[in-house]
């Protein structure tokens, strides 16, 4: 295996992907499933054992927080870290990361025993880039867990090595390892206070260099159709299909607006679900524009398709729902740029191009950003993000770290 800088990096990244914590949408609990919580405790120890201080969980029992206190004799700003335990919704039990060594660049990474599966330059472009290096995949049945669990070793790692090497000055440092990002409700519960950082960084990027300050603004709409079903014989004049005005709201929106048909600052609607039989049918999109005017002209039309289809039957029978998630970041970071310039010139520091574009999702940092905490969002090395055909690269992790201690750099000698 190629040399790494942080020998326990990749080892404790293998060790986390192997717990199951996918969250649940479903649940009414809080963190939406146990396993996650089981995870912080795990990660408590750990935390404990490496010689953080100060390690506690929010009030909300969702982040399990804790301090590396500051090294020098003069104020610094207290920089906080950010990252997620849970993963997406696919299949995330019995993880079995392959470690692919000294990656040619250019061959086929077949990931199942039957072939069935396979990781090719073809098909996924940016395996190309990381010609040398050591690739850690799955074995075609699960996620891998890269999102964010690369982003917690990273940080814990971090954290570690800055303990082993006091000669290394640094500022107060405070990390935050939360639940739930991935249904959208974990950073509802993570109040500013409770972490005590003057900025942060959310490590939850996808490949080297990303530096993302701007996401969609975003909303969730439900879509709930009244029916009448007769029998078919006798329907015309009285049915009333729900499944039918379900087709004809959908196609009244604009034919172009999909997420799989956008890209860059292009907005969506995107249905993502559709149920329902002729008496009763029910839709759930998700809406997404970077345009804060925009983004509220969308969930206006979603209403005024309802309005119209409601006024051709003459009664109410569609009804929407629509709540906000979370809004752009680029809005509530526009008077703290020099959180982002801090990221950007520690990477330049370390020839590493900062990658910025407007990111096509969203990130805890969203929500904590508009709570007052300016947190953008870093690389942290996944690829293929939420599916069966991601993969990360050992040595893009290990500069994870070397871009957090620049930045730790940076923040000492400026203040």
């Amino acid at each position: 295996m190629a040399s790494l800088k942080y020998e326990n990096l990749l080892p404790r990244f293998l060790k986390y992907v192997k717990v199951e914590t996918r969250s649940n949408p479903n649940s009414d609990t809080i963190p939406s499933d146990p396993k996650e919580l089981d995870f912080l405790k795990e990660l408590e120890k750990e935390l404990n054992e490496i010689g953080l201080s100060d390690i506690r969980f929010n009030k909300a029992g969702t982040y399990l927080l804790a301090t590396l206190p500051s090294n020098v004799d003069h104020d610094v700003p207290t920089i906080g870290l950010i990252a997620h335990v849970d993963t997406a919704d696919f299949n995330a039990h019995n993880v079995n990361p392959q470690i692919v060594e000294d990656y040619d660049g250019s061959s086929d990474i077949q990931l199942d025993q039957d072939g069935e599966f396979v990781l090719s330059p073809s098909e996924f472009p940016s395996l190309k880039k990381y010609q040398g290096d050591t690739l850690v995949t799955t074995d075609g049945s699960t996620l891998l867990g890269a999102d964010d669990k690369s982003g917690v070793a990273e940080i814990i790692t971090f954290c570690e090595y800055l303990i082993n090497h006091p000669e290394i000055k640094h500022g107060t440092i405070q990390i935050g390892l939360g639940t739930d990002e991935e249904i959208g409700i974990g950073a509802e519960h993570f109040e500013p206070e409770e972490f005590g950082a003057d900025f942060a960084y959310t490590v939850d990027g996808g490949p080297l260099g990303e530096l993302e300050y701007e996401t969609f603004n975003a909303a969730h709409a439900v879509v709930d159709i009244k029916g009448k079903n007769v029998h078919t014989g006798v329907a015309k004049g009285t049915m009333i299909n729900a499944l039918q005005l379900g087709i004809d709201f959908h196609n009244s929106l604009p034919d172009h607006d999909r997420a799989e048909r956008t890209e860059g600052r292009e907005g969506f609607f995107h249905l993502y679900k559709f149920s329902g039989e002729v008496d009763s049918a029910q839709m759930e999109y998700l809406i997404r524009d970077h345009d804060k005017d925009i983004f509220n002209e969308r969930k206006h039309a979603l209403e005024a398709v309802a309005d119209d289809i409601n006024a051709q039957l003459g009664e109410d029978r569609v009804k929407v729902t629509i709540n906000d998630q979370y809004y752009n970041l680029r809005d509530a970071l526009k008077d703290h740029m020099e959180v982002v310039e801090l990221a950007k010139q520690a990477m330049e520091d370390l020839d590493i191009k900062p990658d910025i574009y407007p990111v096509r999702g969203g990130t805890d940092g969203s929500t904590i950003s508009y709570k007052g905490l300016p947190t953008p969002n870093l690389f942290a090395g996944g690829e293929n993000m939420h599916s069966r055909f991601e993969y990360v690269s050992a040595q893009t992790m290990d500069r994870v770290i070397d871009v957090l201690l620049e930045m730790n750099k940076l923040n000492v000698e400026n203040n």
